[in-house]
């Protein structure tokens, strides 16, 4: 029996600034429109083209104020970065916004990579994976276990204790083999980002090989992570997505009608079926169509659906992110 797939929308970063309002009327209608999550990033300042400098809100403010005014959609940071605050403060944080929203919260955690926001807002930008695989351990131990004693090279708790406790589910944001090695045994799922792996099929199926041999390699068995990919589209009206510095290497966006988008995401999303996790694929879209993507992704499922139904029965999750760059958008 085929599973329905979900799809969320990742609100503006700095594509430009939107105040809250805006941002409230964006989740509202994301919800009310029938997607399935609503994600943010989370980084602190962006150098841009033409001499900018533009910084997005905070981001586990800003995702207890969504969950605060949505009923349904998961909510999620894309990615939380372990270095901008202490980890036991994070499992703190992260409990709570998860408690707001009813137990709507994915966390998804990684290392962070924007030296310019680390060097501007001062937190260390050296041995960010050591630093990561300590912080994960409080942030895991305490969202798993609820205590947690730790005294590590760069962090220390004693006799922590996470009360009231929360059991969100956690991805791993990143596919450095010692990111993997570190996250691995104890994720629910993983995420690649669309220049990781050139924003095509097989650049994907690359990666998906050797994140399940690493995934073997620790133990996990087969399907029991789930995977994710960010895809890259443009649709009619984009203004294209705005990361800073050069971390976003270029890529070419999927482009054209819904049809169309969907012919690309169906071996996409047949590679992804093959897990069983609750995460098995993430798109994102840079415009404002939301109705084109909406279809695009239920033609991919037809499409794949149709050529063996069975492709589809450990499809739990499919997590589209829009990204939304226009700024009659909403308004």
């Amino acid at each position: 029996m085929p599973r329905r797939c979900l799809i969320g929308v990742q609100l503006p970063e700095v594509e430009r600034r939107v105040e809250w309002p805006e941002l409230f009327t964006m989740a509202r209608t994301a919800e009310a429109v029938g997607f399935d999550s609503v994600w943010l990033g989370d980084h602190l300042l962006y150098d841009l083209p033409g001499g900018i400098t533009r910084g997005p809100w905070e981001v586990w403010t800003s995702l207890a104020a969504l969950a605060a005014v949505t009923e349904r959609v998961h909510i999620g940071p894309l990615v939380a970065s372990t270095s901008f605050h202490a980890p036991a403060m994070l499992a703190k944080q992260a409990a709570t916004v998860d408690a707001i929203s009813g137990g709507r919260l994915i966390l998804c955690l990684g290392a962070g990579w924007n030296e310019r926001e680390f060097r501007a807002y001062g937190f260390p930008y050296d041995h960010r994976v050591s630093r990561f695989e300590e912080a994960f351990t409080i942030v895991r131990s305490l969202l798993r276990e609820g205590r947690i004693s730790y005294e590590g090279d760069y962090y220390r708790v004693e006799d922590c204790v996470l009360d009231p406790p929360a059991r969100p589910p956690l991805m791993l944001g990143s596919t450095g083999p010692r990111m993997l090695r570190i996250g691995l045994p104890h994720v629910d799922a993983w995420n690649v980002w669309w220049s990781d792996y050139g924003n095509s099929p097989d650049g994907f199926a690359a990666v998906r090989e050797r994140v399940s041999e690493f995934a073997a390699g620790v133990g996990r068995a087969p399907g029991s992570v789930g995977a994710t990919a960010a895809v890259l589209v443009g649709l009619p009206g984009g203004g294209g997505r705005l990361m800073g510095e050069t971390y976003n290497a270029p890529v070419r966006p999927v482009t054209g009608s819904a049809a169309q988008i969907a012919l690309f995401a169906a071996p996409v999303l047949v590679l992804l079926s093959l897990f069983v996790g609750d995460f098995p694929m993430a798109l994102v879209f840079n415009g404002f169509e939301l109705g084109a993507v909406v279809l695009a992704v239920l033609i991919a499922q037809q499409v794949v659906a149709e050529g063996e139904s069975t492709w589809f029965e450990g499809l739990q999750l499919l997590a589209v992110y829009v990204v939304l760059g226009l700024t009659f958008f909403f308004v």
